[in-house]
């Protein structure tokens, strides 16, 4: 893409006046991610005053994003989130703890809301393996992460092969 060009299809999130500071807390959080152009307000409106940051061009995991300094008019909710793949428990924990440590929140399930309140889904690919898998190995890692807040990779591993003596074929 051309310098400065726009992307045909971006997501727009919607900030009340930091997306330039989202912006560049995402890109020095996750890989394949920068803040492009900074796009400053030409005149007041009713969101900022001339001269602010309007815009913010930024990519998130290769993803083409704007942040636009809307106001305190719209949150973010669940209803829109990231979901960040990862490859093992340190990934895991990199990224959980960069966002919640960072004034963000814990929720359920591998669900953590950043401090600008955009939700981020930090799933461990072994738990989408398993739910790929389906039948009992689906069920078993979708119940163990039923439990979870940050999701324990070593648990679903543990959940995919089952335990005890149902797992070793034995009858109940």
């Amino acid at each position: 893409m051309a310098k400065n060009a726009i992307a045909k299809n971006t997501i727009c999130l919607w900030y009340d006046k930091d997306a330039e500071a989202a912006a560049r807390f995402y890109a020095a959080t996750f890989p394949d991610s920068a803040v492009g152009a900074i796009y400053r307000a030409p005149s007041d409106n009713p969101s900022t005053k001339a001269g602010d940051v309007i815009m913010v061009d930024f990519t998130v995991a290769g993803v083409p994003c704007l942040g636009l300094n809307g106001g305190p008019a719209f949150k973010h909710n669940e209803a829109f989130s990231f979901q960040i793949a990862t490859d093992d428990q340190a990934e895991t924990d990199r990224y959980w703890n960069a966002i919640v440590d960072n004034g963000g929140q814990e929720s359920e399930c591998g669900w953590c809301k950043d401090k600008w309140g955009v939700s981020w889904q930090i799933t461990p690919r072994v738990l989408m393996e398993a739910m790929a898998a389906g039948g009992d190995e689906a069920k078993r890692a979708f119940d163990a992460m039923m439990t979870m807040q940050k999701i324990d990779v070593a648990a679903i591993e543990v959940a995919r092969r089952g335990s005890g003596a149902k797992a070793m074929g034995a009858k109940a």
